[in-house]
């Protein structure tokens, strides 16, 4: 498995980003083949954080350039700066 985490800073809008995130991209992020969960959390301050688990490293390469172009399209105006990605194979679960 693989797994892809994305952190964004300066978020203007927690709220509404977290809406359209569960109502536009989580169908959108569920057709990735190999998509095993996704995760949206709310840290605070003006940070939150995307953690998705693929079946395999393709899957998790597809889920980021969906994002990209979700996050481009339907995100810009809420998240101001590029997230910090960090990606690589799940080496432990349970």
């Amino acid at each position: 498995m693989h797994a892809v985490i994305r952190r964004y800073e300066g978020v203007t809008d927690p709220a509404e980003a977290g809406r359209r995130v569960n109502e536009e991209f989580l169908p959108i992020v569920r057709e990735v083949p190999g998509f095993v969960a996704y995760y949206w959390v709310d840290a605070g301050g003006g940070v939150m954080v995307s953690t998705g688990v693929f079946q395999d490293r393709g899957g998790a390469e597809e889920s980021t350039r969906r994002a990209g172009d979700f996050v481009r399209d339907r995100l810009a105006e809420l998240l101001p700066h590029p997230p910090q990605v960090t990606a690589g194979e799940v080496v432990a679960h349970s």
